[in-house]
């Protein structure tokens, strides 16, 4: 939010913020309350997680994909199972914080499990005898194998989201949502500066097309212009090697707070 230019300060103990320069009060509460409040119009918009967002059931609209929080809900039983996919799972036991989601995921495609809602210690319901199987967040897997788990299917991939309510937003809630996704695409993206002979310019905007087309200014010195582009971050360690054997000299990369395509 602060990226994006809102000014607020806050602190461990504030529930709720008053931006400085909008008309825009930030409210701080359990992400898997938010799809209730934004629901419930105490709030026009909400961050929280795709996958809280689906156990909540509410048709919310989604305006932005955040970029953090990555995760999956996903299917796992004991390494030594027989289960192999999802289907096998049929007329078995799966235990889940998510039962809602759960649910619906296995019923849409004809599965007949029964569901066990845990509201923790997931991992450890098949040591216990609670279920055969579980469904449960994981980020590296690497909890899952601690606990003697694999898994044998994706349920839903989740991330953070920015989320509105039911009720037509005003004009504050359309700003919030463009400035979140420039700063989203921002990250995903450098700008990049470079000096070039004229002879070279043909050859380099071909590795860097930017949004639309590299700019091209002519520089003091003749037969020298400067190349101005926007990037993909991921191809920046590639490109620069790439750019130097083409003819560029003076390489700038510099990051992008913000981007509107």
């Amino acid at each position: 939010m602060k990226t994006a230019g809102l000014s607020f300060e806050a602190t461990d103990r504030a529930l709720s913020v008053m931006a400085r320069n909008a008309e825009i009060e930030l409210l701080f509460v359990r992400t898997e309350d938010v799809p209730e409040l934004v629901n419930d119009g105490v709030a026009e918009l909400g961050i929280t997680g795709q996958d809280l967002l689906a156990e909540y059931g509410a048709d919310l609209e989604i305006l932005a994909e955040l970029a953090y929080g990555h995760c999956r809900l996903a299917a796992a039983v004991p390494t030594g199972s027989t289960v192999e996919k999802v289907e096998d799972l049929d007329g078995l036991r799966v235990a889940t914080a998510h039962p809602r989601a759960t649910a619906r995921f296995f019923n849409e495609r004809g599965i007949g499990v029964t569901v066990v809602p845990l509201r923790g210690s997931v991992e450890v319901a098949t040591k216990l005898g609670v279920a055969e199987g579980i469904v449960d967040l994981v980020s590296t897997g690497s909890t899952l194998m601690v606990n003697g788990l694999r898994e044998v299917g994706l349920v839903l991939a989740s991330q953070a989201v920015l989320v509105a309510g039911p009720a037509p937003g005003n004009g504050d809630t359309s700003r919030v949502a463009t400035a979140l996704r420039a700063v989203v695409a921002g990250r995903g993206k450098r700008y990049l500066l470079l000096n070039s002979p004229v002879a070279a310019v043909d050859a380099i905007a071909a590795l860097i097309p930017g949004l639309e087309a590299p700019t091209v200014v002519p520089l003091a010195e003749e037969g020298l212009v400067a190349i101005h582009s926007v990037v993909s971050a991921a191809d920046i360690w590639n490109l620069l090697p790439r750019l130097e054997e083409a003819g560029g000299t003076g390489i700038l990369v510099l990051p992008i707070e913000q981007l509107v395509p």
